[in-house]
């Protein structure tokens, strides 16, 4: 018999009310929120340009990422992790797979126009995927995400609002490729060179000036295909190359927001310290600090040397010195708990250099390097570069110091933002301290983009048939818990061949006053959040 329930639900109801205006207070989502003011954001160095697509470095993405969208993108009101099942619609509105999963048809939003005016179409889709696979030149310089693609064989538009995307091979984790934030839809009457300089998108933002090395700006778009949103009046990036005065300057209250992942772990203690009413969040970035040796040349083409390089580093000490106990030591996946797709501690500690007994691994070191004629008296000299930043230059330093330990005497090369790029895609190097962005936690992406043979990102010019062919299968695989042990064995072999050893994950500060309200941090990347849409000042 059924109890009566015309006393209970309304309580239910009511306690349910307050739960969720708990759970909006404690998020600080407010019920009403404000329009106008301008959030203004440190910066570190100048972007190589305004053009997404083009670019790998959060330089580019955070400042300008509210200018474009995404055919879809993760929802971080529902888990922080940006994983597949967090994936939903933005530009597209619903999508769905063909029985053999290689065709993906998506129903893209109506009434969406570019920033000049423009309507939004699927030709808009089709010229995007064309050029990152390929098919199409619309006069980018450059195409680093064309390796995440690298299962596309082409893209339909059957009509206006209908496209849909044809794979060589069943492949799920495509969905989570689109969702990234280095995945936004160009329009396709708008050449690279633009893109670059003046970039036209769909966005709550519209592009407002970039001042090389001063400053950039975004204002907001008064005719977003979303009501009611952007809520600030622009966005204001201002480059301090030093991070200390970055710092003070927020902590004296001329930002309102720092730039994401760029303080490490003391720098936060700093901030907490000078102004501790500031919210802070140290989050894993989906960022790695990792060796480049150029395979090619003299003296690193010799494999013993490499192995020798790999065994004298001691990863322990870069997360306790660098990182202050809070960076992560891994291999070319991230590590759990934040990362799907890392090895267990367990499995790590018995691949070659990520032991804990460093005077065994040091005396291997030296052993190897004497066999080839090195010693004490006769070091290898050599130039370690990097990029001219301090979450780069740091590290490197660092590592000059433990390579010493194997008769190795180095040199730092520091290099500009835009030169360094440029030097690490032409191998122009012999060891690089690269602290690098991977955009999204997933093997596709990894693998592809960092290990394949040809990709513009593989900046260590590393090749292996058969183990890109283990590439392809694991991407194929539907069985999550089968795949992951898959990922497991290749990231294995990967180290153990020297691919491009990792000194560890990173995990950065990002601060912020309590009056930037809606700022949203995901738990395993950086790069995926930054449309800035429904951010308000409560001042």
């Amino acid at each position: 018999m059924r109890r009566p329930l015309g006393a209970v639900v309304p309580i239910r109801r009511f306690a349910r009310c307050v739960v969720l205006a708990l759970v909006l207070l404690a998020s600080g989502t407010a019920l009403a929120q404000k329009s106008g003011g301008t959030l203004r954001v440190t910066h570190r160095d100048n972007p190589p340009s305004a053009s997404i697509h083009e670019e790998a470095t959060i330089s580019t993405v955070m400042p300008f990422a509210s200018v474009y969208n995404n055919l879809v993108q993760f929802d971080l009101s529902t888990d922080r992790q940006n994983r597949l099942e967090t994936v939903s619609p933005e530009l597209a509105t619903a999508w769905s797979w063909s029985e053999d999963g290689r065709r993906l048809s998506m129903k893209l939003r109506a009434g969406v126009r570019w920033h000049d005016g423009m309507p939004f179409t699927s030709a808009d889709v089709k010229c995007t995927w064309e050029q990152l696979i390929g098919q199409r030149d619309i006069g980018l310089r450059k195409n680093p995400r064309r390796s995440w693609y690298f299962n596309l064989k082409s893209v339909e538009a059957s009509g206006p609002q209908d496209v849909t995307f044809i794979l060589a091979e069943p492949q799920p984790s495509f969905l989570v490729l689109l969702a990234g934030g280095m995945s936004p839809v160009y329009p396709c009457h708008v050449n690279g060179a633009q893109m670059r300089t003046h970039p036209i998108g769909t966005g709550p933002f519209r592009f407002g000036e970039l001042k090389q090395n001063e400053s950039m700006r975004v204002v907001r778009n008064p005719d977003y295909w979303k009501p009611g949103k952007p809520f600030l009046d622009a966005i204001e990036f201002t480059i301090i190359a030093n991070r200390s005065t970055s710092v003070l300057a927020f902590g004296a209250g001329k930002f309102d927001l720092t730039l994401t992942g760029d303080l490490p772990p003391s720098m936060v203690d700093e901030v907490r310290a000078q102004a501790p009413s500031t919210i802070c969040e140290v989050q894993t970035t989906n960022t790695q600090a990792n060796l480049l040796i150029n395979r090619d040349r003299p003296p690193f083409d010799n494999a013993e040397i490499r192995r020798a390089l790999n065994l004298v580093i001691d990863r322990n000490a870069f997360i306790e010195i660098i990182g202050r106990g809070q960076f992560l030591i891994g291999a070319a996946m991230m590590p759990p708990p934040s990362g799907l797709w890392g090895m267990p501690a367990e499995d790590l500690a018995s691949v070659e250099g990520y032991g804990t007994d460093m005077a065994t691994r040091r005396a291997q070191a030296q052993g190897i390097m004497r066999k080839l004629g090195y010693g004490p008296d006769k070091p290898l000299r050599l130039k370690v570069s990097t990029r001219n930043i301090p979450a780069y230059r740091d590290p490197a330093v660092l590592l000059i110091d433990h390579i010493k330990h194997a008769y190795l005497e180095a040199d730092l090369e520091p290099i500009d933002t835009g030169a360094w790029y440029v030097r690490m895609l032409k191998k122009d190097y012999q060891v690089g301290l690269n602290v690098q962005g991977i955009g999204i936690d997933d093997p596709d992406v990894v693998f592809f983009e960092n290990f394949a043979c040809g990709s513009e990102r593989n900046y260590t010019a590393y090749c292996n048939k058969d183990m890109e062919a283990l590439f392809h299968r694991q991407s194929q695989m539907i069985d999550f818990a089968a795949r992951r042990k898959l990922v497991w064995e290749i990231d294995r072999k990967l180290q153990e061949d020297g691919a491009r050893p990792v000194i560890s994950h990173q995990r950065q500060g990002t601060c912020w006053w309590p009056y930037v309200k809606s700022i949203r941090l995901s738990s395993n990347s950086i790069y995926n959040h930054w449309r800035f849409e429904d951010v308000w000042l409560d001042r």
